[in-house]
Parts: structure tokens; sequence; C-alpha cells
């Protein structure tokens, strides 16, 4: 999007059928999968945005053969069979702020035989990455940091010799995506591995997504109570041929949430009650909101009307789909609390911090915590009419998430300004005309 910022007109009625684009996490794993695979997939319906452009990019520079088809969203990986490495041997690879990019990469590069450097932009080198980098270390890693030791950038060696069942240790209470990292990468080596997890698991959903995806190119990993982790010997992963991508349940939040909020019914296709990402169980929380939800197979569909009921949940499983349940505490009658999600700190922004500033610019009381939000919105802010007055500037801070979230409080009573709108590349570039489609 060209444009600095983007102003939103009060919205008083939602409805209608949108098809979501790609799941971000499937996509980028699905691309990850297919490279180390034997055999060649053909992926269909992979979301086209900022972050699986970088793991393309990346796959292409380190030798991958990758080529799209006779649509955007159909793509050709030719895998490259059970390690030892890439055909390139040494790479520079700039994988901007795609956590599904830049830690399963990082983990497939560490068991490679190659050197390669991993960066990406100023906020990708503040997430924090060392629990990762110990854990391959553990397997054989050779990875020295570059700046501030545990975070990026990073330069990676070739693996150690390593004989026998990889056993590592990786911390499960930062980030899920240190532990689905292992899991993508272990298992191309062909030996045995044990991965174990210090600490309670956090997002759940998101390590049982990346389990099925490794079954689905031939490898099974069974989790022993979500504390330990066994990869069985074998040769590695086999291409299942093609691979569908289901759409994205995390953007089907904004517009369930719309539909909640603006009458409806809004419908989205392409994600249901088959799908394999945790952010479906979303419709729970517009239920206990008052919403009035339909799921189908590869559907989903939400209606309501204002004010929705205020809310006490522990939304640990589905940290993204979370934030859209924070801009619709602005809409209930009385103090809604979303717990633990202290991952919310370490994701493309502070999370916490910049939801809370955000709301309180349009009249909420806000308490936050390490790893929680409690919200009160203004009084008559889910009834009262549009009023006139310049619009109120919502900072995104390089955030696609903070962006399509705070479009719904365009169904609040004053205009608002989404500033820096074009960050919604990173996963969905159409988000803002999809929203206008639907939004009246």
């Amino acid at each position: 999007m060209k444009h600095d910022a983007l102003d939103l007109a009060p919205v008083r009625h939602a409805g209608g059928t949108l098809r979501i684009p790609g799941s971000k996490s499937v996509s980028n794993r699905a691309l990850l999968l297919a490279a180390l695979a034997q055999g060649t997939t053909q992926l269909r319906g992979l979301l086209e945005s900022d972050d699986t452009h970088v793991m393309l990019e990346a796959l292409r520079a380190l030798g991958v053969a990758v080529s799209q088809g006779t649509t955007p969203d159909h793509w050709s990986v030719t895998g490259l069979g059970p390690a030892p490495g890439f055909p390139a041997k040494r790479a520079d690879l700039f994988l901007g702020n795609a956590g599904t990019a830049f830690r399963p990469l990082t983990a497939a590069l560490a068991l490679a035989d190659g050197h390669y450097r991993v960066a990406g932009v100023p906020r990708m080198h503040e997430r924090p990455i060392g629990d990762l980098v110990d854990a391959l270390r553990q397997a054989g890693g050779e990875i020295a940091y570059e700046g501030i030791p545990g975070f990026p950038p990073l330069a990676i060696g070739p693996r150690a010799a390593a004989t026998g069942e990889a056993r590592v240790r990786v911390r499960g209470d930062v980030s899920s995506q240190y532990l689905s990292a292992l899991l993508l990468a272990l298992p191309w080596q062909g030996r045995a591995g044990h991965v174990a997890v210090d600490g309670e698991l956090i997002s759940k959903p998101y390590v049982a997504l990346t389990l099925t995806l490794l079954e689905r190119f031939g490898v099974t990993v069974e989790p022993d109570r979500w504390e330990a982790f066994r990869i069985p010997a074998g040769p590695g992963y086999r291409s299942p041929g093609t691979f569908e991508i289901e759409g994205d349940a995390s953007t089907a939040s904004y517009f369930l949430a719309a539909g909640a909020l603006g009458g409806g019914p809004v419908r989205v296709e392409g994600v249901g009650r088959a799908s394999l990402q945790g952010d479906v169980e979303f419709a729970e929380v517009l239920r206990a909101m008052g919403a009035d939800v339909d799921v189908g197979a590869d559907w989903m569909e939400a209606s309501g009307r204002r004010p929705l009921l205020p809310f006490d949940l522990d939304l640990n499983r589905i940290p993204d789909a979370a934030m859209t349940a924070a801009v619709l505490a602005l809409f209930a009658e009385g103090t809604s609390r979303i717990r633990n999600i202290a991952s919310w700190r370490v994701k493309e922004t502070d999370r916490i911090a910049a939801m809370a500033a955000e709301l309180r610019k349009l009249g909420a009381a806000v308490e936050e915590g390490a790893d929680f939000i409690v919200i009160t919105p203004p009084a008559g802010f889910a009834t009262a009419s549009p009023v006139a007055r310049p619009p109120v500037p919502i900072a995104t801070y390089d955030d696609h998430r903070m962006a399509m979230c705070f479009s719904l409080a365009a169904f609040g009573p004053v205009p608002v300004r989404i500033l820096n709108p074009g960050c919604v590349s990173k996963t969905f570039p159409g988000y803002f005309a999809a929203f206008a489609r639907l939004a009246a």
C-alpha cells in the first residue's frame, strides 16, 4: 500500500462471504518440508505475502529448485532428499521479520554442511533465539552470534560429525517456534532423535500443526505428554505429491469478529472444522462474547450485535487470534481479561505494550502485566452513534496484526486512522480491500 495512513470511517454493518488466503504457518512449514523431502511437491494455495516471499528467496539462494505454476498460489518445489546439506554451500540470507522462516531455516542450516549468515530487520534482531541456538549446538550445530548473544544475526558453519541418537533439550515457555524448528529439521538427518522440553510448552496447537505436517511428509513423531518428542530413524521426508494449503485461521478471526460487531452474517471460506490450525478456537471466544457462530468442514460464519459480553480467558493456545479478542473488548459491556500471553512480548513488536497504548487512545482503561492484559472500554463505546471528529491515529509498530485487528475499531463511534497500513503485506497484502468489501 502506497499511503502512509488509511482513514476508516465508522462502520455500521458487515456481511458477506470471503475466501481466506493461505495460512502463513502452514505455507512456510510446507515450503521447507518440500525443500527437504525426496521428490517434487506441488503446493496449492500458498500464501502470497512478505513472509513467504523471503522463504522462497532463501530457498532459491540455497539452491533449491522452486517455480511458480499457472496461478500465483501454485508452486512446485523439487526437494533435496536426506541431509547433509543444500547445493549452495555459502549464502547470506535476509529473512525480514518472518519468524516462521527464520527459526526453522536456522535449524535446517545448522544441520547442513555449509557456511551461512542469517539476518533480518532490526526488530528480528531484538527477538530472542538463544534457546534454539543452545538446542542446535547440542545436536552438533556450529552457530555464532554476530551481535548481542542470544539474538540474530547468526553465522552458521558446517555441523560437527555426529553419530547415534540426537538428544537435545529446548525451552518451551518462550516460543513454540523453537520446538517446531527442531522438529522440522531433525528428521532431515535420517537418524533417531529425542527432544525434551523444559518448562510448560506454550501455544501447543502450533506444535500439533507441525506434527501433522511432518506426518504428511512421511515422518511420524509422537509427543509424550508434550514434554518430550521421539524422532524415528529413517529415510527422512518424502513428498506427498500435491499438498493443499488451507486458509489462514488467524486472518479469519478479523472477519468473523466483523460479523459479530456488524450484524453479519460474515462467512469465511477455506478454514473450518477440518482445519489443522489452533486459531479456529477463536470461534469459542466469539461464542463466549455472545456472538452466533456456525462452523462447517471448511467454512466459518459469525453474526451478532453490540454490546458484547465481557470475558476472562486464558488464550495461550491462540496468541495471534487473542489480539482480535483484545480489540473486541472495546465493544463489551464490562471489563475483559486475557491471560497467559507472555509470548506477545517477543512477537513482531511487544504486543502487550502496543495493544495497551493504542486501546488507551480510544478511551479504554488498560492494565498490563508480564503475561496479561485487562481492558475496560469507555462507557457507551459499543452503542454510541458516530461523531464528527478528526480520526484517532493508530500506530501499528510495523506489525501486521496490529493493523488488521485495529481495523475493527472502525465499528466504534469515532473514525480511526491506521498508520503504515502497508505492514499487512507480511501476511495479507489485500486485507483492507477485503475489509472494505464486507463493511458498510
